[in-house]
């Protein structure tokens, strides 16, 4: 099993790829055109702000590669950041993301402490990536702006924070994302890491 980190050049990978070494995946970072061949899965980790991301994937050729391979059927996970850019459309810069998955993403109000940081409960449907993990199990989330409109149907956790529920787990056809930190989220985090890669 071969996994794909999508490197963009925007942050520290090294959590992520340390988790699945951990858990004795072979892994490889992508940062170019050239290096999108021969994955079985791909993760899609995000840190920073989504314009900018998303402006980083345009220039350098990613965002139509990250694309054709979801449309060839490559499983692919995003996290936190990467979750988000799945969407249509984020508030965070005003930009246009992958269009994966329909939905946006908006920041949390002035009434919350922002951001959102820290252990907190994912209530979960029937999906494979939660497979051999209790219900409201908790995982460390560090974000600002959270997914919003999103279809029921492609909503498989839900997260609380202040007075909001959101989806903090999406799941359309081959492409999973997850809006906390699996990698830093102990054994069930590294659980789920496994249930992705491994399925």
């Amino acid at each position: 099993m071969k996994i794909g980190i999508i490197d963009y050049g925007a942050g520290n990978l090294h959590s992520v790829s340390n988790a699945l070494k951990y858990l004795g995946y072979n892994i490889k970072f992508i940062t170019a055109e050239s290096d999108f061949t021969g994955f079985d899965k791909l993760i899609f980790p995000g840190v920073g702000n989504a314009r900018k991301t998303m402006e980083l994937l345009n220039n350098s050729g990613m965002e139509k590669l990250i694309i054709c391979e979801i449309n060839k059927g490559i499983p692919l996970l995003g996290i936190c950041l990467g979750m988000q850019l799945l969407l249509d459309y984020s508030e965070e810069g005003g930009t246009d993301s992958l269009g994966v998955i329909e939905g946006h993403t908006e920041r949390f109000r002035d009434n919350i402490k922002v951001p959102h940081i820290g252990w907190n409960q994912v209530e979960a449907e029937s999906h494979y990536i939660f497979k051999g993990i209790p219900n409201k199990t908790y995982y460390y989330f560090v974000h600002s702006y959270f997914a919003s409109t999103i279809n029921p149907k492609e909503t498989v956790g839900v997260t609380e924070y202040g007075n909001v529920r959101y989806s903090s787990v999406i799941s359309k056809d081959n492409v999973v994302g997850v809006q906390f930190h699996p990698e830093k989220s102990g054994e069930c985090g590294l659980l789920l890491l496994n249930n992705f890669c491994g399925s």
